[in-house]
Protein backbone atom coordinates (compact mmCIF):
# COMPACT_ATOMS: atom_id res chain seq x y z
CA UNK A 1 0.00 0.00 0.00
CA UNK A 2 1.15 3.30 -0.88
CA UNK A 3 1.20 6.55 0.76
CA UNK A 4 0.30 9.75 -0.87
CA UNK A 5 0.38 13.60 0.17
CA UNK A 6 -0.73 16.78 -0.58
CA UNK A 7 1.81 19.54 -0.32
CA UNK A 8 1.19 21.62 2.59
CA UNK A 9 3.79 24.39 0.95
CA UNK A 10 1.48 25.02 -2.00
CA UNK A 11 1.64 28.53 -3.85
CA UNK A 12 -2.09 28.91 -4.16
CA UNK A 13 -4.59 27.44 -1.58
CA UNK A 14 -6.50 24.31 -2.51
CA UNK A 15 -9.08 23.98 -4.44
CA UNK A 16 -11.92 21.86 -3.77
CA UNK A 17 -15.22 21.07 -5.86
CA UNK A 18 -17.65 18.72 -4.17
CA UNK A 19 -20.85 17.74 -6.11
CA UNK A 20 -23.96 16.06 -4.58
CA UNK A 21 -27.01 15.19 -6.17
CA UNK A 22 -28.75 15.48 -3.10
CA UNK A 23 -28.71 17.31 0.02
CA UNK A 24 -26.49 15.37 2.41
CA UNK A 25 -24.57 13.50 0.14
CA UNK A 26 -21.52 15.19 -0.10
CA UNK A 27 -21.39 15.19 3.90
CA UNK A 28 -22.41 11.02 4.39
CA UNK A 29 -19.79 10.35 1.56
CA UNK A 30 -16.78 12.68 2.13
CA UNK A 31 -17.48 15.08 4.98
CA UNK A 32 -14.79 13.67 6.81
CA UNK A 33 -12.55 14.40 4.46
CA UNK A 34 -13.48 17.82 3.79
CA UNK A 35 -12.71 18.58 7.66
CA UNK A 36 -9.40 16.86 7.22
CA UNK A 37 -8.37 19.06 4.48
CA UNK A 38 -9.69 22.16 5.94
CA UNK A 39 -7.65 21.46 9.42
CA UNK A 40 -4.82 20.58 6.53
CA UNK A 41 -4.89 22.96 4.56
CA UNK A 42 -6.59 26.30 6.38
CA UNK A 43 -6.47 28.47 3.57
CA UNK A 44 -8.38 25.62 0.62
CA UNK A 45 -11.63 27.30 -0.99
CA UNK A 46 -14.83 24.94 -1.20
CA UNK A 47 -17.28 24.68 -3.90
CA UNK A 48 -20.13 23.02 -2.80
CA UNK A 49 -22.93 21.91 -5.35
CA UNK A 50 -26.33 20.68 -4.23
CA UNK A 51 -28.28 19.43 -7.64
CA UNK A 52 -31.45 18.01 -6.20
CA UNK A 53 -32.27 21.12 -2.87
CA UNK A 54 -36.22 21.63 -2.71
CA UNK A 55 -37.77 22.47 0.19
CA UNK A 56 -37.09 21.76 4.11
CA UNK A 57 -34.25 19.99 2.12
CA UNK A 58 -32.72 23.08 0.78
CA UNK A 59 -32.56 24.86 4.76
CA UNK A 60 -30.63 21.64 5.47
CA UNK A 61 -28.30 21.77 2.47
CA UNK A 62 -27.25 25.31 3.73
CA UNK A 63 -26.64 24.00 7.17
CA UNK A 64 -24.92 21.30 6.48
CA UNK A 65 -22.45 23.33 4.39
CA UNK A 66 -22.23 25.73 7.08
CA UNK A 67 -20.93 23.02 9.15
CA UNK A 68 -18.48 21.13 7.28
CA UNK A 69 -16.94 24.08 5.70
CA UNK A 70 -16.34 25.42 8.65
CA UNK A 71 -13.54 29.09 8.76
CA UNK A 72 -12.56 27.72 4.79
CA UNK A 73 -13.43 30.39 2.01
CA UNK A 74 -16.44 29.01 0.94
CA UNK A 75 -18.02 29.53 -2.56
CA UNK A 76 -22.03 28.90 -2.31
CA UNK A 77 -23.33 26.71 -1.39
CA UNK A 78 -25.25 26.53 -5.04
CA UNK A 79 -28.35 25.00 -4.08
CA UNK A 80 -30.34 23.26 -7.56
CA UNK A 81 -33.63 22.44 -7.76
CA UNK A 82 -33.65 19.24 -10.21
CA UNK A 83 -36.23 16.84 -9.01
CA UNK A 84 -34.86 13.95 -6.94
CA UNK A 85 -35.35 10.81 -8.67
CA UNK A 86 -35.70 12.39 -12.26
CA UNK A 87 -32.36 13.65 -13.11
CA UNK A 88 -31.30 11.26 -16.19
CA UNK A 89 -34.72 12.78 -17.87
CA UNK A 90 -32.73 16.70 -17.60
CA UNK A 91 -29.76 15.54 -18.72
CA UNK A 92 -29.69 18.09 -21.15
CA UNK A 93 -30.01 21.26 -18.78
CA UNK A 94 -27.58 19.63 -16.09
CA UNK A 95 -25.24 19.10 -18.96
CA UNK A 96 -25.48 22.60 -19.01
CA UNK A 97 -24.98 23.42 -15.76
CA UNK A 98 -21.45 21.66 -15.77
CA UNK A 99 -20.32 23.15 -18.53
CA UNK A 100 -20.62 26.16 -15.99
CA UNK A 101 -18.39 24.73 -13.32
CA UNK A 102 -15.81 24.49 -15.51
CA UNK A 103 -14.74 28.07 -14.24
CA UNK A 104 -13.87 26.20 -10.60
CA UNK A 105 -10.42 24.95 -11.77
CA UNK A 106 -10.76 22.24 -9.11
CA UNK A 107 -7.51 20.75 -7.31
CA UNK A 108 -9.89 18.15 -6.13
CA UNK A 109 -13.32 17.16 -7.27
CA UNK A 110 -15.56 14.94 -4.87
CA UNK A 111 -18.22 13.64 -7.17
CA UNK A 112 -21.00 10.31 -6.99
CA UNK A 113 -19.20 6.64 -8.08
CA UNK A 114 -20.31 5.70 -11.31
CA UNK A 115 -21.34 2.31 -10.24
CA UNK A 116 -23.58 3.78 -7.35
CA UNK A 117 -27.24 2.18 -8.15
CA UNK A 118 -28.98 5.37 -7.37
CA UNK A 119 -29.59 6.68 -10.97
CA UNK A 120 -29.31 10.81 -10.07
CA UNK A 121 -25.67 9.57 -8.52
CA UNK A 122 -24.13 7.56 -11.50
CA UNK A 123 -25.34 10.59 -13.67
CA UNK A 124 -23.44 13.35 -11.64
CA UNK A 125 -20.53 10.68 -11.96
CA UNK A 126 -20.70 10.66 -15.73
CA UNK A 127 -20.90 14.69 -15.72
CA UNK A 128 -18.18 14.97 -13.49
CA UNK A 129 -15.83 12.91 -15.89
CA UNK A 130 -17.23 14.47 -19.14
CA UNK A 131 -16.57 17.84 -18.07
CA UNK A 132 -13.41 17.54 -16.49
CA UNK A 133 -10.82 15.59 -18.27
CA UNK A 134 -7.79 16.89 -16.40
CA UNK A 135 -8.37 17.09 -13.03
CA UNK A 136 -8.26 14.34 -9.92
CA UNK A 137 -11.50 13.03 -9.00
CA UNK A 138 -12.43 10.97 -6.09
CA UNK A 139 -15.87 9.28 -5.95
CA UNK A 140 -17.13 8.69 -2.51
CA UNK A 141 -19.30 6.12 -1.77
CA UNK A 142 -23.07 5.78 -0.50
CA UNK A 143 -24.62 3.27 1.91
CA UNK A 144 -28.26 2.24 1.07
CA UNK A 145 -30.61 0.04 0.33
CA UNK A 146 -29.45 -1.35 -2.42
CA UNK A 147 -26.03 -3.12 -1.24
CA UNK A 148 -23.79 -1.43 -4.07
CA UNK A 149 -21.13 -1.12 -1.99
CA UNK A 150 -17.91 -2.15 -3.82
CA UNK A 151 -13.83 -1.97 -3.16
CA UNK A 152 -12.42 1.31 -3.15
CA UNK A 153 -9.04 2.04 -3.76
CA UNK A 154 -7.77 5.49 -1.91
CA UNK A 155 -8.79 5.82 1.90
CA UNK A 156 -8.26 8.96 4.44
CA UNK A 157 -7.92 7.60 7.93
CA UNK A 158 -9.83 9.48 10.12
CA UNK A 159 -8.95 11.03 13.76
CA UNK A 160 -11.87 10.57 16.49
CA UNK A 161 -12.60 14.14 16.35
CA UNK A 162 -13.14 14.16 12.56
CA UNK A 163 -15.86 11.39 12.50
CA UNK A 164 -17.23 12.34 15.64
CA UNK A 165 -17.70 15.24 14.43
CA UNK A 166 -18.69 14.25 10.81
CA UNK A 167 -21.48 12.20 12.47
CA UNK A 168 -22.75 15.20 15.13
CA UNK A 169 -22.40 17.80 11.99
CA UNK A 170 -25.17 14.80 10.02
CA UNK A 171 -27.13 13.94 12.22
CA UNK A 172 -27.64 17.69 13.61
CA UNK A 173 -28.65 19.28 9.64
CA UNK A 174 -30.61 17.06 8.30
CA UNK A 175 -33.14 16.36 10.64
CA UNK A 176 -35.77 15.44 8.17
CA UNK A 177 -33.96 12.43 7.48
CA UNK A 178 -34.04 10.47 10.89
CA UNK A 179 -37.44 8.84 9.87
CA UNK A 180 -35.27 6.86 7.82
CA UNK A 181 -34.14 3.36 9.26
CA UNK A 182 -31.31 3.40 7.65
CA UNK A 183 -30.33 7.11 8.63
CA UNK A 184 -28.40 5.94 12.15
CA UNK A 185 -25.05 7.47 13.38
CA UNK A 186 -24.33 3.35 13.08
CA UNK A 187 -24.71 3.01 9.65
CA UNK A 188 -22.10 6.11 9.16
CA UNK A 189 -19.82 4.50 11.75
CA UNK A 190 -19.98 1.20 10.95
CA UNK A 191 -19.11 1.56 7.25
CA UNK A 192 -15.88 4.42 8.17
CA UNK A 193 -15.01 1.32 10.71
CA UNK A 194 -15.06 -1.31 7.93
CA UNK A 195 -12.94 1.25 5.75
CA UNK A 196 -10.34 2.19 8.45
CA UNK A 197 -9.68 -1.30 8.90
CA UNK A 198 -9.25 -2.17 5.53
CA UNK A 199 -6.66 0.66 5.22
CA UNK A 200 -5.14 0.02 8.47
CA UNK A 201 -5.46 3.31 10.06
CA UNK A 202 -4.33 4.33 13.46
CA UNK A 203 -7.87 5.05 14.56
CA UNK A 204 -9.55 2.50 12.68
CA UNK A 205 -11.85 4.71 11.04
CA UNK A 206 -11.49 5.88 7.50
CA UNK A 207 -13.44 7.25 4.51
CA UNK A 208 -12.88 6.07 0.90
CA UNK A 209 -13.08 6.44 -2.81
CA UNK A 210 -12.38 5.16 -6.07
CA UNK A 211 -9.92 6.97 -8.48
CA UNK A 212 -9.95 5.62 -11.78
CA UNK A 213 -7.05 8.05 -12.97
CA UNK A 214 -3.62 9.25 -11.46
CA UNK A 215 -0.97 10.81 -13.21
CA UNK A 216 2.86 11.10 -11.67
Amino acid sequence: MQVLSLARDRASPLNVLCLGAHSDDIEIGCGGTILHLAEQFPGCVLHWVVFSALGVRAAEAQRGAELFRGTTTSKGPVLMAFQDGSMPFAGAELKATFENLKAVSPDIIFTHNRKDAHQDHRLIAELTWNTFRDHFILEYEIPKYDGDLGQPNVFVPLEPKVFEKKIHYIMDAFQSQHSRRWFREETFLSLMRLRGMECNAPSGYAEAFYCRKIVL
